[in-house]
């Protein structure tokens, strides 16, 4: 008998469960895959959304819906008045976002559904676009993948190669609320034939706001800077000295990074307040291409040199445009607070102008791992 009550108990207890009270069947759902904000003439906020249709007998691969509505949480009832299912954000892929409204400080507080709303995910890449978000929203290339699939495997792909960053949601948030290091997000553009095409990188200030961008190889050498060079960079420079023939730029040599090291040391100089950074760079590089002849065997130490000579003024070319802005993507605010706490908790308010204050040095070692089977 109280083994039957058990039972019996038991069963009540599961029958009040929660459990899947809330669940959504697939086929009762609309699955966006893109997400998209952007800042009409008018400066309305603008919500765009993109939906894979499955249906083979429907020519256009996805559906995109525009709503105008103050907020995300508001514009769910008019996007969904739009699709056959019920609105559901857990599948996003992508993020995007444009220039305009990156233009506007505090705009980041528009995305303040996506961390309370456990059912949003915060792992879709984050982009900006260059340009009005509808050219890209409604482009729906017939030759090429989805766009979210497109936009995620370049971000993901060109990331790899330090060509842009990997940017999520979630890291986005981290970004915008740590003071020792401003945000930095992949950007992309169309081309003269309406083709898509990642520009680089676009900085951002501690608000949110767009400040500058980087091109694919100034991408590189942030990327290097930051220590986040996750496999190898392909990188080009320009050795002086050596003459061009007709047409033909002789004067260039490409590699790649095997490996790369850096070491970043923050102190405060005897000026209270003037942080100085020393930014030790190692790197093992593998000749892709020279244009100009020299015997690397014989005079690899030359080489490694001139090198070195040239990737130090673009190092100190990118430090000098990020300085001139206030701004730390290189997260130089990390390793000072590291290594000069109680400096650091007084500048750390205004840590942009700290920075663009602060001495900051780059050190490097090149070494020619591999020259190429040709001799």
């Amino acid at each position: 008998m109280n083994k039957l009550l058990q039972y019996v108990l038991l069963l009540a207890l599961l029958a009040i469960l929660p459990g899947c009270s809330d669940r959504l069947d697939m086929e009762n759902a609309s699955i966006p895959l893109t997400l998209g904000l952007d800042l009409g003439q008018d400066n309305e906020p603008i919500m765009y959304s993109t939906f894979p249709v499955f249906n083979k007998n429907v020519k256009k691969k996805t559906q995109e819906t525009e709503v105008r509505a103050p907020s995300f949480r508001q514009s769910r009832s008019k996007q969904d008045a739009h699709s056959a299912g019920v609105f559901s954000g857990k599948n996003y892929q992508v993020f995007l976002v444009g220039k305009r409204m990156l233009m506007q400080e505090d705009w980041f507080q528009m995305l303040d559904v996506l961390f309370r709303d456990p059912k949003n995910t915060v792992s879709n890449r984050v982009l900006v676009y260059d340009g009005p978000l509808e050219e890209l929203i409604y482009l729906n290339p017939k030759d090429q993948p989805l766009l979210p699939i497109l936009l995620r495997g370049m971000v993901d792909t060109k990331s790899s190669k330090a060509e842009t960053v990997k940017t999520s949601v979630q890291e986005l948030h981290r970004q915008i609320y740590e003071k020792g290091i401003t945000p930095a997000i992949s950007e992309v553009s169309l081309d003269a034939s309406k083709n898509i095409k990642l520009n680089g990188t676009a900085l951002l200030n501690h608000k949110g706001k767009y400040v500058a961008s980087l091109d694919v190889a100034e991408t590189v050498l942030l990327r290097i800077l930051q220590n986040k060079v996750e496999k190898s960079a392909s990188i080009t420079v320009t050795i002086p000295g050596e003459t061009q023939k007709g047409p033909f730029h002789t004067d260039k040599i490409s590699f790649s990074t095997d490996q790369t090291k850096t070491e970043t040391k923050a102190r405060t100089s005897s000026n209270k307040g003037k942080f100085r950074f020393d930014i030790y760079i190692r790197m093992k590089i593998s000749l892709y291409e020279m244009l100009f002849p020299h015997d690397v065997e014989k005079n690899a130490p030359e080489l490694e040199q001139k090198i070195s000579e040239q990737m130090l003024k673009q190092f100190d070319s990118l430090i000098k445009k990020i300085q001139q802005n206030a701004i730390d993507p290189i997260g130089l605010g990390l390793h000072a607070r590291a290594f000069e706490y109680e400096e650091y908790k007084r500048a750390k308010n205004d840590w942009g102008k700290a920075l663009s204050d602060a001495d900051i040095r780059v050190k490097l070692k090149v070494t020619v791992d591999a020259m190429g089977p040709v001799k």
